[in-house]
């Protein structure tokens, strides 16, 4: 099995368009990289934003980049190259950091909407809640369930034997890989995937119930002003879960089908590229903090290259 090497579907036959979808990718993975690491040099370099909710931001920031680079480099290289083959030990890696990021960059969000609502709803212990041993303590704990995620998934996805080498996706998918199964034994990675979609739904009803708490003590506050400062905080991160969840329930609501088609790769072009690509843009435009940090950082480089 170990020398299998797996096709992956190409976006077009046509040479023409195998360059468009790669300049077009190209674009879509540039502005995601330049966007995150913005944010990422952005709370680094400013002391101003040395508080918990950016470090979980920067964190988040950096689970985007790995994201959007586990597939979207190796897709552009098969329309350039015109070669849609994948090693098995690249297909394993693709799933493997799929996974981890993946579900790390929801379990940071659901710490972040701990974050919010540990602010907003018992500010005088806010400092001694979310301090800095804590944050990272939680920090680590999402890096090792997501890394325990990703290996469970990835042993039992490829503990499977495969009919077929001809996967029907630009990237090597879990479920995809699942229809190229000999055996009974892809079942195991079903029930894996059942677990997993469960601990995601209950990260998902964490982060609503949180809200509801959040928004009724927003709703106490007396001035209109305080509730819009306090909703400010909050309104970034509540899109970039809405995006998330939607996202995905966008591609795997629908109803299956036993071949592959054009929407299926729409719907994991959304899934996998959107997210990633919308975030820094989301908190950037939301938050007066970022935008100070990164106009100060564009500023410092610009004065750089004018002395």
């Amino acid at each position: 099995m170990h020398n299998l090497t797996f096709l992956l579907l190409g976006f077009s036959d046509i040479r023409e368009l195998q360059i468009l979808h790669f300049f077009v990718f190209l674009a879509l993975y540039m502005t995601a990289i330049i966007g995150n690491l913005l944010i990422v040099a952005a709370i680094v370099l400013d002391h101003h934003l040395h508080t918990p909710m950016y470090f979980f931001l920067l964190n988040l920031a950096m689970l985007d980049v790995g994201t959007i680079s586990v597939m979207v480099p190796k897709s552009m290289a098969i329309s350039l190259l015109n070669s849609r083959s994948i090693s098995y030990s690249g297909c394993v890696a693709q799933v493997f950091f799929y996974m981890f990021f993946v579900a790390a960059d929801f379990a940071i969000l659901t710490v972040m909407a701990h974050d919010r609502y540990v602010a907003i709803c018992n500010p005088l212990q806010y400092e001694t809640i979310m301090h800095k041993g804590a944050c990272i303590q939680m920090t680590l704990i999402v890096l090792i369930a997501s890394l325990l995620h990703a290996m469970l998934h990835t042993c039992s996805t490829f503990a499977i034997t495969f009919c077929s080498n001809d996967v029907h996706q630009f990237f090597c998918e879990v479920p995809t890989l699942l229809k190229l199964s000999c055996s009974n034994i892809y079942l195991v990675e079903v029930g894996v995937i059942v677990l997993g979609c469960c601990l995601g739904l209950g990260c998902f009803m964490f982060i609503i119930i949180t809200y509801m708490q959040l928004f009724a003590t927003v709703r106490r506050i007396p001035s209109v002003h305080g509730q819009k400062k306090a909703l400010s905080t909050c309104l970034p991160h509540l899109t970039v879960v809405s995006l998330f969840m939607g996202t995905a329930l966008f591609a795997y609501a629908k109803p299956p089908t036993g071949a592959s088609s054009d929407l299926d790769i729409a719907f994991a072009v959304i899934y996998t590229i959107i997210p990633p690509m919308l975030n820094p843009f989301i908190y950037s435009m939301r938050n007066k903090e970022i935008k100070t940090a990164l106009w100060k950082l564009l500023d410092f480089g610009h004065s750089s290259k004018n002395r």
